[in-house]
């Protein structure tokens, strides 16, 4: 797999928004064993502890720390770069801080993706363009039935509904000025991964599941749960990035055909509730407690969200290496080496990278 995506990617120019986040540190380090050239795009790392500087990652890429809202640099950015891709994965990422910033929440993931968008449709040369959601885009009714890509989009929470936004705004562009029909015209391919509730090691973020366990876990106190029985479609955070990197082969070779939305997710039957990943995640540390708190002025969070992975599997020729029990074992690995030496983290990182991406399914 590894020298499959260097066929692809070494070389190659790669524009990657949000590289200073957890999945897009993740992704940045990817691109840079594979040999890409990275220009990143992004805020600075709000947390002390982030990966993005644990991994050196201002060393592996051109960095830009400028905001999505900011049209004009992100649009000097882009074109002055000539990108032969575009990864855009910067966001607020937060159902709950969304409630608190829910107008820049709407501003950064609907107007910023358009900003995006709008400094490809600049570029006089093909570019290939992913573009990151969730899978919170769709109108979740919380039944059994897992959801796929041609579903109603919608979106209870202002995060959610900003990313069904950010869809609208994608699919408006794609029809207006990047259509299937004129490719040959324009050059450009547009699609769209959607993916949620990732887990890997280097997430330092507030109100997620597993970094508040491991800091519990790490302090020897007891961790905080808020919705015990919510099921979420649980994974690897390398997972959907082989995901996006495999969508972004294809639009290489077949633009027109892979212009369009995948889900990238767990099976089926592998999407947990909270209390059982808990419950795994103090198996794999070897100990520690946990206590229910669900007070009654907590904002809405879905209960039941699943993702209809078919298509993406038939079409892309991707799916999930690790089950649940596989991908907390991966991010709690990463928290103790971390925890237990933190000068090693590059190279455990790589590991994991490297053993990830020569596994089969």
């Amino acid at each position: 797999m590894i020298n499959a995506l260097k066929n692809i990617y070494q070389g190659k120019k790669i524009f990657l928004t949000g590289h200073t986040g957890f999945k897009g540190s993740w992704l940045l380090k990817i691109l840079h064993m594979l040999g890409a050239e990275v220009k990143g795009y992004a805020l600075a790392p709000e947390n002390e502890f982030n990966l993005y500087n644990l991994i050196g990652g201002g060393q592996l890429c051109d960095s830009i720390i400028a905001d999505l809202r900011d049209k004009d640099t992100l649009s000097k950015a882009i074109t002055n770069f000539q990108p032969d891709y575009v990864f855009h994965l910067a966001a607020q990422p937060l159902v709950r801080l969304s409630y608190d910033i829910p107008a820049e929440t709407f501003e950064v993931n609907a107007i910023g993706t358009a900003n995006v968008l709008d400094a490809v449709r600049l570029l006089e040369k093909p570019c290939n363009v992913v573009l990151i959601t969730t899978d919170k885009v769709y109108h979740n009714h919380e039944w059994a039935y897992p959801y796929r890509e041609n579903d109603r989009l919608g979106g209870y929470d202002p995060y959610s509904a900003s990313k069904a936004c950010a869809e609208l705004v994608i699919d408006s562009y794609r029809n207006s000025f990047f259509n299937i029909n004129t490719f040959n015209r324009h050059k450009k391919s547009i699609a769209v991964g959607r993916a949620g509730n990732v887990i890997g090691g280097g997430d330092w973020a507030k109100d997620r599941l597993i970094p508040d366990i491991v800091r519990a876990l790490s302090k020897n106190i007891k961790i905080e749960i808020r919705n015990p029985d919510s099921i979420r479609p649980w994974q690897h955070v390398l997972e959907p990035l082989l995901g996006y990197l495999l969508l972004g082969a294809k639009l290489t070779t077949e633009p027109v055909k892979y212009s369009q939305a995948f889900n990238f997710g767990p099976h089926f039957n592998d999407a947990l509730p909270v209390k059982d990943m808990v419950d795994l995640s103090i198996k794999c540390w070897g100990k520690g407690e946990y206590f229910i708190d669900q007070p009654a002025d907590r904002p809405h969070e879905a209960g039941l969200l699943k993702l209809d992975i078919s298509k993406a599997i038939t079409e892309i020729g991707w799916q999930p290496k690790l089950n649940a029990m596989g991908a907390l074992k991966y991010t709690i690995d990463w928290y103790k080496q971390y925890f237990d030496n933190a000068d090693q983290i590059v190279g455990f990182t790589e590991k994991q990278i490297t053993e990830f991406l020569n596994q089969t399914p």
